[in-house]
């Protein structure tokens, strides 16, 4: 936990997630084994989404249908053209492990599985997300984008203390 002050001087509590499970997405949007190609496409589109888990009814991963699986394979079911060979991760694991077998795995996506279930999902974007947390120096005004705040203020040198978490606003 981080301790800040807010734009009125207040002092405040902020947390950065460090665990998948503060940066996780859910409920997941999932699809059953049976969903036709067309209607993975139309739910990818529709969600804004660039894949699904496929799931069976007990919330256990059979694959995942993304768009490269969609425009590279045939097939007429998400059975059909998901990927089997799913990577996966539970919701303590670090936030620097999930950036990793994201980046060195080359996966958009990694569901976070508990007990076997699918509990949620991180993407590249979501990560990205994170590293565009700003924090503000309550000295001098100076952001500073970084998951953690700085123990010093380039600008004023301010103490680490005294910044807060500036969010970063959802959309462009």
């Amino acid at each position: 936990m981080e301790v800040g002050r807010n734009e009125r001087g207040h002092r405040m509590e902020t947390r950065i997630a460090t665990t998948a499970q503060g940066v996780m997405s859910q409920p997941v949007v999932t699809v059953p084994a049976d969903t036709t190609v067309g209607d993975v496409a139309q739910l990818l589109h529709q969600k804004r989404i660039s894949g699904v888990p496929v799931v069976d009814g007990h919330d256990h991963v059979l694959g995942l249908v993304s768009e490269y699986d969609l425009l590279a394979k045939d097939g007429a079911t998400a059975a059909d053209i998901m990927s089997t060979a799913v990577i996966s991760a539970s919701p303590d694991t670090a936030i620097g492990d999930v950036r990793q077998l994201l980046v060195s795995q080359r996966i958009g996506r990694l569901p976070i599985l508990a007990g076997g279930r699918l509990v949620g999902i991180i993407s590249r974007g979501d990560l990205v997300a994170l590293l565009a947390t700003e924090w503000v120096c309550g000295v001098c005004g100076e952001p500073v984008r970084s998951e953690h705040p700085p123990a010093s203020c380039p600008k004023c040198g301010g103490g680490g203390d005294g910044f807060s978490l500036q969010e970063q606003p959802p959309g462009p």
